[in-house]
């Protein structure tokens, strides 16, 4: 009778360690799964892409203010005229600026460089902030007609004291976005043209 039961605890207890120990496989083997499906955290941190920098500036031939000069009650198209075809926004020639600064902070270095470039008659070669590829067709005065508003465009310039890129103006993604918004075509015939 002994050896019956003694049998019974014994196949139990075999059976309870073989339960156990194919648990503990089926753990092990889980927890391996787990740790391959989930990255470490630094793993993560670093695999998250980083927001994009604004671009920096251009750097400029003779610093120039807008928030400074916008202050002052100049208008947008009294320093960048639109002539004709009406494509571009042109920028000042040296002697329009000189107009003020004759006499305006006329010691300071930057003023003094600004009226060498009007003596020589030679263009300041500012850098462009916001260029429009070659291969798109694009015009300023077209947008003005349609009540455009140069901040639409550019941002909030009036507040910048360095002219920087402020909105995505010249990418595709940009001016569809605005187009839509705007109810305004977004065929690409509009924008791309086969010269």
């Amino acid at each position: 009778m002994f050896s019956g039961v003694r049998m019974k605890q014994k196949s139990t207890m075999v059976f309870s360690v073989a339960a156990l120990s194919a648990l503990c496989v089926l753990f092990l083997a889980r927890l391996q799964v787990v740790a391959q499906e989930t990255p470490p955290p630094e793993a993560t941190k670093q695999d998250k892409p980083k927001p994009l920098a604004e671009p920096a500036p251009p750097e400029q031939p003779i610093p120039y203010s807008h928030k400074t000069h916008l202050a002052l009650g100049l208008q947008c198209q009294e320093c960048h005229p639109n002539p004709e075809p009406g494509d571009r926004m042109t920028l000042p020639a040296p002697e329009k600026c000189m107009t003020c600064h004759n006499i305006v902070a006329k010691d300071k270095p930057a003023i003094q460089k600004l009226a060498e470039f009007a003596k020589s008659k030679k263009a300041i070669p500012w850098a462009r902030v916001y260029v429009v590829s070659g291969w798109v067709y694009w015009n300023h005065r077209a947008h003005l007609e349609a009540g455009m508003k140069c901040e639409m465009c550019h941002g909030q310039v009036s507040e910048m004291d360095v002219m920087a890129k402020v909105t995505k103006v010249t990418t595709m993604e940009g001016c569809v976005e605005c187009h839509r918004k705007n109810d305004a075509s977004t065929g690409c015939q509009y924008c791309h043209t086969d010269k």
